[in-house]
């Protein structure tokens, strides 16, 4: 992980004691609510429905065991006792008092965290796969370029003030678990052309949800290496010289790329990059090296696959072996695991974890995992670095802390966003939905049945939820003040990008477990081996999922 030097932390303790002031004047009656708006915003403060949230960011998904454990102190002492995991790999408090978040910042500030641009007009949280440094098909390791993006972005004199709200995604795995093409800008590491010999980016620009879901495209098809902050920011210039301020939901580079066209776009950002590619912009290798050596690997020790402890609790615990064939993925070191701990048990919110979890969870890396744990797209917690040996041991002690789910990618590893049970911006409830679903699906082996198959809520068209990129997305909507679903089918945030389609007239809340149980039915009936619900969508199309849905309809 990145250690910060005494600049950084300098920094950051000056950012603690301007919020401290500032809170402390807004409080005094010294700054009305207009000007404290954007101070606030600075610092991660949101006011909620019910009462202020506090975004707090965690670079590219990644935390120290030392980090949780002082996330876990804030969420006891100055919350309710949890804390949300979010699809941007960031953790939000739902209930601190205003008085108080000067000192949550300060806490953190002790453990080299902030809330620092996880708000407001600016480059937002840097996300990866959370499986970058460890995946056995990565073209390579994705976090030291996090890094130096994280670093260029954070400050940016002329992109404090953006448009609009900026996301970033980084991804160098065959998989793509980081929803890249659906950012603002979307950053793949690859090979240039056919060969292996020169390694390089890809870059797409344009992408995003909300109200008007796009997926990104290709502005640049391959640069170097040392191109990379150049390219980026001659994207940027032309989004922040170009892009709607009149309208915030014209503000998005999504609609300036639209507006625009694709080739004039283009041709706009290379015309600006001409003039600063050769800048002191350029990446130096020595630069790479000093962020690389922040992710060297642990010292892993020389282990084979399938040890004999590994296969014996394989064969003796059912339970134990349906979780390892859902929630442990290939590492690239032989006899090493990487492990993914799913916070989707019914009747919990998903992505939320109590105090008590965390500090097991930190416990759990320090002894399994060289102190390091991830947060994914998913809202599910990673412990990247597991002997496959001590797997049957971890899994006793997630199933003592009730985090044993074996559900990860299954339909009841629901993507959801905190919705109107908090958000003030929220047309409707995220969370119910979410629990109903699961409930209406508890069988483990009906599950298995169906398996891979990811569903989304969001409770607005801001999309937090990412429902347009579902295989099932649920988008909460208000009818003449009650609440109602709309529902999508065909969505993916994967390599293999696509938007879903709505099915058709919006749902009340009751019917939405009986809906998503008859799209699955027709699922079932109608796919292929092998076929996925996404596979067999696409192959059949909509018309047998909705003459399902609808056909009690009057």
């Amino acid at each position: 992980m990145y250690k910060y030097d005494h600049h950084d932390q300098q920094m950051l303790a000056d950012r603690v004691q301007q919020f401290r002031d500032q809170t402390a004047r807004y409080l005094n009656g010294q700054l009305s609510d207009s000007e404290f708006l954007p101070l606030r915003l600075q610092n991660g403060l949101y006011i909620q429905r019910l009462a202020p949230m506090l975004r707090v960011a965690i670079p590219y998904g990644m935390l120290s065991s030392t980090q949780l454990r002082k996330l876990a102190f804030i969420a006891r002492y100055y919350d309710k006792g949890y804390g949300h995991f979010t699809t941007r790999q960031n953790i939000q408090f739902n209930w601190p008092r205003l008085e108080d978040v000067p000192e949550i910042l300060a806490c953190l500030a002790e453990v080299e965290m902030h809330a620092i641009q996880t708000s407001g007009n600016c480059i937002r949280n840097i996300t990866t796969d959370q499986f970058a440094g460890v995946a056995r098909e990565e073209v390579e390791d994705t976090r030291p370029y996090c890094e130096i993006i994280r670093q260029w972005s954070s400050f940016h004199p002329e992109f404090a003030y953006l448009p609009r709200k900026f996301k970033i995604a980084v991804c160098g795995t065959a998989a793509d678990q980081a929803a890249t093409q659906v950012h603002d800008i979307g950053v793949y590491i690859t090979h240039r052309g056919n060969g292996k010999d020169e390694t390089g980016f890809r870059i797409l620009a344009g992408g995003g949800l909300g109200r008007t879901p796009v997926i990104g495209q290709v502005i640049f098809p391959f640069v170097s290496k040392p191109d990379l902050l150049t390219a980026l920011e001659a994207i940027m210039r032309v989004y922040n010289r170009e892009g709607r301020r009149d309208n915030k939901y014209k503000a998005r580079i999504k609609i300036l790329v639209r507006e625009t066209g694709i080739e004039t776009f283009r041709e706009k950002v290379y015309a600006e990059w001409e003039q600063i590619k050769d800048s002191a912009l350029q990446l130096s290798e020595d630069e790479v090296a000093r962020c690389r050596v922040f992710f060297i690997d642990p010292d892993y020790k020389p282990l084979h696959d399938s040890p004999q402890e590994l296969r014996d609790a394989l064969g003796q615990a059912a339970l134990f072996a349906s979780w390892h064939a859902h929630n442990v993925s290939a590492h690239k070191r032989p006899g090493y695991a990487i492990v993914t701990v799913t916070l989707k048990q019914t009747g919990v919110a998903p992505g939320d974890v109590t105090d008590r979890q965390m500090e097991m969870l930190a416990d759990l890396a320090d002894e399994f995992s060289y102190g390091e744990l991830r947060i994914s797209h998913r809202q599910n917690i990673l412990l990247a670095d597991v002997e496959q040996a001590r797997l049957p041991d971890l899994w006793q002690r997630l199933k003592a802390g009730d985090l044993h789910s074996h559900n990860l990618n299954q339909l009841t590893d629901i993507i959801c966003c905190p919705g109107g049970d908090f958000c003030a911006l929220a047309n409707a409830k995220s969370i119910p939905i979410a629990e109903s679903i699961q409930r209406r699906f508890p069988d483990l082996a009906a599950l298995n049945a169906v398996g891979e198959l990811s569903i989304n809520i969001s409770g607005c068209m801001n999309a937090c939820g990412h429902h347009h990129v579902g295989n099932i997305g649920i988008l909460g909507v208000d009818k003449k003040g009650e609440e109602f679903y709309q529902v999508s089918l065909g969505g993916s945030s994967r390599k293999d990008a696509s938007l879903g389609k709505i099915i058709g007239p919006a749902f009340a809340e009751q019917e939405i477990p009986d809906v998503v149980h008859k799209l699955v039915e027709v699922y079932q009936a109608q796919r292929q081996k092998g076929e996925t619900f996404l596979d067999t969508y696409r192959r059949i199309g909509m018309a047998p999922f909705k003459e399902a849905v609808y056909a009690d309809a009057d």
